[in-house]
């Protein structure tokens, strides 16, 4: 099914005297969510993830826009009338029940037409079950349960009246790390395998890239950018996306374009088009390079040591070196960082000896981008 919001937003009176603003919790929202896909709505506590959910489910009104199911406008119908299946943050199980008659439950309230033979509604309760693999726990009440079967219960729940779209708020939250990788796979598999048109709401970047289809990115209720996850990463529109998305996350520096060449203080680290002045500079922690292991130095009289292209690498204070299996961490500074620290991030295959206090570095050049100092929006190449 596909979902349709058109200028969406949703006011709520301020209740501060002091400050008696109206508070937008969604902000005209324009946003066409595909048929079939898993969508990831990621953002920050209080951008309005939330929110928007629960008007696409009919808990809230909004203030104006419209909802759209396919065709058909659901902005007005209620909850129950919409078709949807609803995964709340902390699971909302009925605890005097068992495991099958918390699935049976909204089986058990379809009136009219819609109702059920117990027959019908004990192999719907069976074929839920089995879709999330708790058929064998059928019997046992929500406090004999673990976490993460708890949170496969209400999963059920959700599916067992096949919804035409499963909205999922925080659905993890509450578990472990380990359970919170395996339940996301599992949540991923159940939307392969039903097609049912999914909203998964979190604050989570690693969770949302990992198991979306396509990453609606939040701030103070407007949609900052819609994309792929890889592609939002690679190619953030604003300086906001760039720090929320990424794991360490973005190490941001103070910069200046000059003459077609990128200043980090007083170096030049990067050819650029990009036009002169004063910039916010992103880089990954994968964008760095240890100086000399992919472009020879060369000493420049006077000017120390240089790239071919001009460049010089950027000469940084380090601080320590962290091993974490995978990949090894270069912890250093530099006085045009933001940030306490810089994180720079090489692959563990490789034997580091560093000595010295300092550590120099080459910069990738797609791993590098600049943000204008005013409004933080990405500046692009020209």
């Amino acid at each position: 099914m596909e979902v349709v919001l058109e200028h969406l937003t949703k006011v709520f009176p301020s209740r501060d005297k002091k400050n008696p603003a109206d508070v937008y919790a969604v902000n005209d929202f324009d946003f066409t969510i595909p048929d079939g896909k898993l969508i990831g709505l990621l953002g920050p506590s209080g951008c309005g993830k939330s929110t928007t959910l629960n008007l696409i489910c009919g808990l809230l009104q909004p203030t104006k826009g419209r909802i759209l199911f396919g065709e058909n406008d659901v902005t007005n119908l209620p909850p129950e009338a919409r078709g949807v299946g609803l995964v709340f943050q902390n699971y909302a199980l009925y605890p005097h029940l068992t495991v099958r008659q918390n699935i049976l439950f909204p089986l058990q309230n379809l009136r009219g037409e819609e109702k059920l033979t117990k027959e019908v509604m004990n192999a719907k309760a069976e074929e839920a079950a089995k879709l999330v693999q708790i058929d064998m726990l059928m019997d046992r009440k929500p406090k004999e349960l673990s976490g993460g079967q708890q949170q496969r219960v209400a999963i059920a729940r959700a599916l067992v009246k096949r919804p035409q779209v499963l909205l999922l708020d925080e659905p993890l939250s509450n578990l472990d790390a380990r359970l919170r990788l395996q339940t996301r796979e599992e949540i991923k598999r159940i939307q392969t395998e039903t097609g049912i048109t999914t909203i998964f709401v979190t604050h989570d970047q690693e969770e949302a890239m990992s198991i979306s289809d396509l990453i609606v990115v939040m701030k103070d209720g407007i949609l900052q950018q819609i994309g792929r996850p890889q592609e939002v990463y690679d190619e953030p529109v604003n300086m906001f996306v760039a720090k929320f998305l990424g794991t360490p996350q973005i190490n941001m520096f103070d910069g200046c374009v000059s003459g077609g060449m990128l200043y980090l203080g007083e170096t030049p680290v990067m050819k650029t088009s990009a036009p002169d002045g004063e910039v916010h500079v992103g880089i990954r922690p994968e964008g760095f390079v240890l100086a000399g292991d992919d472009a020879p130095l060369t000493a420049a009289s006077g000017e120390g040591e240089t790239f071919g292209d001009g460049t010089k690498p950027l000469e940084c204070a380090l601080k320590a070196v962290e091993v974490s299996g995978r990949d090894v961490s270069i912890v250093s500074t530099n006085p045009a960082s933001q940030g306490v620290n810089i994180r720079s991030i090489m692959g563990s295959d490789r034997n580091l000896n560093l000595t010295g206090e300092t550590v120099s570095f080459r910069l990738k050049p797609h791993k590098v981008y600049l943000f204008d100092k005013e409004t933080e929006d990405r500046i692009y190449e020209q």
